[in-house]
């Protein structure tokens, strides 16, 4: 027997987030996310993102044991830009017990139906910078704190659950750094800077933070990602939380514009992958040993991984090779940190134009996320 419990108060969403930490503590390959970036992703009183959206926790006990959880989500915004009526499913974690997994979605799906929703899909987030799809392939491989992990049997358990049916797949490619710069961006970086007169800029946190090129970095990447898979626009509290969480820790050597006159025109935004960093941090949280690992990363990147987090353009600059631009000047960073590997975030496998500038460099496909989508008008 299955009872699903609706989220009210703070002691009840710390159980939430606290059982992801549960089902996964004894595999190798998962990424504890921070507690507290859960905490303020998920409160009402802490995400901007609740301008636009409105959502629901749900746990599943069975025989009075927490067996798996999900939010239910509508982000009108995302709504109104695709003309569509959305239920979004996320956070969702179950035991490998399709009795648990079927009335977590089935709740979802009812949720939706009783705010006129006419379809369902997920795994979303709130907007496009959550995490995003259902892993289905690369589970042997370690997992970052940008992305999904789960478990194998979840796709079965979605298989079974009727109606959804495969929306969108990402990939993400780990790729190997240049020993040196030999590789073809370096080639093709600086004829874009003769033919173009294109340049790369450095940013100070000054500009950053004061003078507001932090925001117009997420500004960029609203014109860059508003064609990409279930995008919203971002409002200006969104930037200034993304901001907030990006821009003030960042090493700025791992983050590069690309500026035409004073325009900037594309950007790319990386971090030294905290992913071992993280696995110190028991439940998500620094203490009473995470924080040292996590120092070690921030301060020495002590680590031979580099994330890909963010890398934007804007459309009419990309076939003028804008991107190359980005890559030379993060590889030559790279190449200083002895970072070995740099690894993507996700991207579209329909994406063709994105995914073909890999064939530049050694890089492989290392894992799959997928999105699925059920119509719920029909029923």
């Amino acid at each position: 027997m299955v009872e699903i419990r609706k989220v009210s108060t703070k002691r009840e969403l710390k159980t939430f987030i606290q059982f992801f930490y549960d089902l996964y503590r004894n595999c190798e390959q998962a990424v504890p996310y921070l507690f507290f970036d859960e905490m303020a992703t998920l409160r009402r009183d802490k995400n901007p993102s609740f301008e636009c959206c409105e959502a629901d926790y749900f746990l599943a006990y069975k025989d009075g044991k927490l067996a798996g959880r999900v939010a239910a989500i509508i982000n009108h915004r995302a709504n109104e830009r695709w003309q569509c009526h959305q239920v979004r499913f996320g956070w969702l974690d179950f035991i490998d017990d399709t009795e648990v997994s079927q009335a977590l979605l089935s709740t979802v799906e009812k949720w939706g139906r009783e705010r006129g929703m006419t379809e369902m899909a997920g795994p979303l987030g709130f907007i496009d910078t959550d995490r995003e799809g259902m892993l289905v392939d690369g589970f042997d491989e370690l997992s970052t704190m940008y992305v999904n992990y789960n478990y194998p049997y979840y796709a079965d358990h979605i298989a079974r659950y009727g109606g959804l049916q495969k929306d969108n797949d990402y990939v993400e490619l780990k790729v190997k750094v240049p020993e040196d710069d030999s590789y073809k961006f370096h080639k093709i970086a600086e004829m874009v800077k003769k033919r173009y007169g294109l340049r790369v800029h450095k940013f100070t946190r000054k500009e950053l933070l004061d003078e507001g090129k932090g925001r117009e970095v997420f500004h960029l990447l609203n014109a860059t990602y508003k064609d990409l898979y279930g995008f919203s626009e971002l409002s200006s509290k969104q930037v200034d939380k993304l901001v907030n969480d990006y821009i003030k820790i960042a090493d700025l050597n791992l983050v590069t514009a690309i500026m035409d006159g004073d325009q900037m025109i594309g950007f790319g935004i990386t971090f030294s992958s905290m992913s071992q960093a993280l696995q110190h941090c028991r439940n998500g949280k620094f203490w009473p040993f995470g924080w040292w690992h996590i120092l070690q990363v921030l301060k020495r990147h002590n680590t031979d991984t580099v994330d890909l987090l963010l890398i934007g353009v804007l459309p009419e600059y990309r076939a003028k090779g804008a991107n190359a631009l980005i890559f030379d000047d993060l590889i030559q960073q790279f190449q200083r940190y002895h970072f070995r590997w740099a690894v993507t975030g996700p991207q579209m496998e329909s994406n063709e134009a994105v995914l073909a500038q890999w064939q530049y460099l050694d890089s492989q496909i290392v894992r799959r996320h997928r999105c699925f989508r059920k119509q719920l008008s029909d029923v």
